[in-house]
């Protein structure tokens, strides 16, 4: 459960930083900073963490924690020359929290994220706010203010490394052979069937959707030689926003992962 969701840990700011990342960020359960790599490519997109420290027994959020739950995000009202800022997520735990459950990290983490920025030919400064949970019996809120330039360390290796670890922990892409197959709708209760690697015990499933408030936890129905199903709830059965939009998945097996998006009926 968040404990108040006005700020309980004071507004933190960071001075500019001469480097591809920004300086560290401290709170109660842990640190944070923003690692970038290399120059923006041909379409000015530049490549990044956001690096997330925990202490031992805390907690963070995964893109769709639950309906309690801070997903992390990043704020660009200040830098005008960053068009977006998109982050990707490697693949969550279930979390048993009391009587909730929710999807996060137990353990420190680094998100990828993708900075676009209005022109190839120049990096901006990185002027940005961070917002996210972090847990441990309790839950609150994190926010942080990080300024740097990165394209004063551009070339910096340990910052290249940071970055391209946080890549290579996402999910591949879903195959025929592994991952959600077919969704069907009865009512308020959703089926995904999925194929899964062979010798496959207690796969889990985690989903998002731009409605992700409408949707229970997936539970494992059952669970064949090669193959799973699934039942998600929708709590407000109805066609409002769902009926052929697209549901995002993330499918773990075997301490393997795969993420794909596949079309609600």
């Amino acid at each position: 459960m968040i404990r108040n969701l006005a700020f309980i840990l004071p507004f933190l700011a960071a001075s500019p930083a001469l480097a591809a990342s920004s300086q560290w960020q401290t709170s109660e359960g842990g640190s944070v900073r923003i690692v970038t790599s290399g120059l923006p490519d041909d379409d000015g997109r530049l490549h990044g963490a956001l690096d997330i420290k925990l202490k031992p027994g805390w907690k963070t959020y995964w893109r769709n924690p639950g309906p309690s739950g801070i997903p992390p995000s990043i704020d660009l009202s200040r830098s005008p020359h960053i068009k977006s800022a998109e982050l990707a997520f490697p693949a969550p735990v279930r979390v048993h929290d009391g009587d909730t459950q929710w999807a996060g990290y137990k353990q420190s983490v680094r998100l990828p994220v993708t900075f676009t920025l209005d022109r190839a030919d120049v990096v901006t400064l990185i002027d940005v706010d961070v917002f996210l949970g972090i847990c441990e019996t309790i839950c609150i809120p994190f926010q942080a203010s990080f300024s740097f330039d990165p394209g004063s360390g551009a070339d910096d290796q340990s910052d290249a490394f940071a970055v391209q670890m946080a890549h290579a922990a996402l999910p591949s892409p879903a195959t025929g052979t592994f991952g959600v197959n077919a969704v069907s709708r009865s009512g308020s209760m959703l089926t995904l069937d999925a194929n899964l690697p062979q010798d496959t015990s207690n796969p889990e499933l985690f989903i998002d959707h731009e409605k992700s408030h409408l949707f229970g936890t997936p539970t494992l129905v059952k669970q064949g030689s090669g193959t799973a199903e699934f039942a998600v709830e929708i709590h407000e059965a109805s066609d409002d926003g769902l009926a052929e939009s697209s549901l995002r998945y993330t499918l773990v097996a075997n301490g393997r992962s795969v993420s794909g998006a596949i079309d609600i009926p």
